[in-house]
């Protein structure tokens, strides 16, 4: 993993505490929440105020939440909303995070020039013992402080303020007087600077949890479903239907298009779907020399077609299947009948725009593993994992290809593969698609034909 640590492509733009000032708000925070504190004298944390470092000296990885369900946070600086969330549990806690920050930046930034700010994401449940239980986190709820009770203090002295000016004779209240006086001193004049940080509630009805092996929710959609990376039968008893995993591909693939949630990336709407195409199938051959022992050089695409020529008859049915989608986009070649059954067939989708976007391509890159770039942009949990295990000269490749092809335009990649960011508090949705039966015959893009579109 230091490859990926030296090149930026893993617990990149995190932020630094290093400041004597910060450290010691930092271990008030953690001692709050935690009855922990740290020796370190400077450290990274990442949005939810969880740092590797200190992870590592405590040698606990969800010091910061640790039911796996609740996770609390800490913030030193609204700057925090930029960086990522490490050890993620459910995809929907950074988004939630960051609209949190935004939704109260002025009052976090004055709260944090005095102290550190503390909280946590409140699911509708305290723990996950069975997948069952995960149907219920629904909303999550934020509430957070300052380690000193600032905000709890100004909403008491608020209320002093209005108990003295509208009880007749409150001005005579020694006790009373003496009491605002007494926060004042802490909360300063709240009548001119109002401190306030409500808590907010989101809705999460649909996520992804690492929780039981990996499990996709659906619960806001036209037609619910839940998908496992683990078998089916392991999670026992589930409150929704249809409950698939991985391996069945024709039912995954019939829901998605049921319910609205991709598109094929030859329609998408401002995308190169050639260029497109021709990555991934660089993806697939660099794979297919990795698991045949291969020598890639410098994979790129000169060295790639040679491995082609070599691999000939033995080229995987990925490869194949998307170079004759490959053909028919530029014109060369026949509308390919692909069904749900081929194996290229997630590989030629997209999230279709949307709420569910982001989540949706989180799922393709489970069910397209070979496309890297994909699994590194919507999933990095899944990418970190592959790479583990992955030889050396892959691990080169695929870091050299990243820095070069996407950490130079990091938001211009991301559109470029999966169109504009969605508004994060839109629940607008794709309509979905009348249900029909799954074939072995049904393409990804609509009924198959003979011609261009």
């Amino acid at each position: 993993m230091k490859r990926l640590i030296a090149s930026g492509l893993m617990f990149g733009n995190l932020v630094e505490v290093s400041s004597p000032a910060l450290v010691e708000r930092y271990n008030r925070a953690l001692k709050h929440l935690t009855g922990k504190t740290t020796a370190l004298t400077d450290f990274h944390i990442d949005i939810s105020g969880y740092s590797p470092e200190i992870g590592d000296e405590l040698d606990d990885p969800l010091y910061l939440n640790p039911n796996g369900a609740n996770r609390q946070f800490i913030l030193l600086t609204t700057s925090q909303k930029t960086a990522p969330l490490l050890n993620m549990k459910f995809s929907t806690s950074r988004g939630i995070l960051t609209q949190f920050i935004e939704a109260n930046e002025a009052q976090l930034f004055a709260l944090t020039a005095r102290d550190a700010v503390a909280g946590e994401l409140q699911g509708s449940v305290y723990e996950v013992s069975t997948p069952a239980r995960l149907l219920e986190m629904k909303q999550v709820t934020v509430e957070a402080d300052t380690i000193g009770g600032h905000v709890a203090d100004a909403e008491r002295l608020t209320g002093m303020i209005s108990q003295f000016r509208e009880e007749p004779g409150g001005w005579q209240d020694d006790v009373l007087v003496a009491r605002m006086i007494e926060l004042a001193r802490k909360t300063g004049d709240v009548t001119r600077v109002p401190i306030s940080l409500p808590a907010m509630t989101f809705r999460q009805p649909n996520f992804w949890t690492s929780h039981f092996g990996g499990i996709y929710v659906f619960q806001d959609t036209r037609f619910p479903g839940l998908i496992s990376t683990l078998p089916r039968e392991s999670l026992g008893v589930m409150p929704i239907s249809p409950v698939m995993d991985l391996t069945q591909r024709n039912a995954i693939a019939d829901w998605l298009e049921r319910n609205g949630l991709v598109e094929p990336i030859v329609q998408a709407r401002g995308m190169d779907a050639a260029a497109v195409l021709r990555q991934k199938m660089d993806f697939i051959l660099v794979e297919a020399a990795e698991t045949l022992g291969i020598e890639i050089g410098d994979a790129r695409r000169t060295e790639l077609r040679k491995i082609a020529y070599r691999l000939g008859d033995s080229l995987p049915e990925e490869f194949l299947g998307l170079a004759a989608l490959l053909r028919w986009v530029e014109g060369a070649g026949p509308w390919p009948r692909i069904s749900s059954e081929h194996p290229c067939y997630f590989y030629t989708l997209r999230g279709a725009v949307g709420a569910d976007r982001d989540l949706v391509n989180m799922l393709l890159a489970e069910l397209a593993p070979m496309d890297v770039r994909q699994m590194f942009i919507t999933h990095k949990e899944l990418f970190y994992a592959h790479y583990s295990g992955w030889s050396e000269r892959k691990r080169q490749w695929v870091v050299d290809f990243l820095r070069r092809e996407y950490t130079v335009d990091k938001q211009g990649a991301r559109e470029a593969l999966f169109g504009p960011e969605p508004s994060m508090d839109s629940r607008e949705r794709p309509a979905p698609r009348p249900a029909r039966d799954v074939g072995p015959v049904a393409g990804p893009w609509g009924t198959a034909s003979g011609g261009r579109r």
